[in-house]
């Protein structure tokens, strides 16, 4: 479990700096989507209550509050480690609790506005937006924020610390 812990909150920040646009994909996306939820009832609550979820206005709340941090943390490459496990996790339940009533036909939210309405083309087509976050977001689990990002910026203001410290040492055993 420690090791898990080490690798989450240790990225590797040496990725290209284009790493930044994958990030500003998904924070984006994460950042406004989190937003609906509070401005518009159908985004939000309404939506939750139609899929059967668990106390709806609580959980509408809160993936909206985790979309909202989560999306500013991705757009800053904070923590990107940390905060894509939740989003990971939510895309899958986003899939799971949306596309498999569709693909029955069965779905309680509106059909796509022209045909395919139901069926595995209907759904290959309505996925494409959590299928692109769920792997953007796996990305950036396993290959960290790049270069520019937070976690790039205060890795470098600690590795000088850590370097004064391992000199530091080495001076007091000679």
């Amino acid at each position: 479990m420690k090791n898990i812990l080490t690798w989450l909150v240790h990225p590797p920040t040496e990725g290209p700096t284009s790493m930044l646009l994958l990030r500003m994909m998904a924070g984006g996306v994460f950042l406004w989507e989190g937003i609906l939820k509070f401005a518009y009832t159908n985004q939000g609550i309404g939506r939750f209550t139609k899929l059967g979820m668990p106390f709806p206005h609580f959980t509408a709340n809160f993936i909206g509050g985790l979309e909202i941090i989560g999306g500013l943390l991705l757009l800053t490459g904070l923590m990107t480690r940390l905060i894509a496990v939740p989003f990971i996790i939510e895309m899958i339940v986003a899939i799971l609790s949306t596309k498999i009533a569709l693909y029955l036909g069965t779905s309680p939210l509106p059909l796509p506005p022209s045909p395919p309405q139901f069926g595995l083309w209907a759904v290959l087509h309505e996925v494409r937006s959590e299928y692109a976050q769920l792997l953007t977001t796996i990305f950036l689990l396993i290959n960290g924020s790049g270069q520019w990002s937070l976690d790039a910026l205060l890795l470098r203001k600690k590795e000088p610390r850590e370097l004064s410290q391992v000199h530091g040492s080495i001076r007091e055993a000679a």
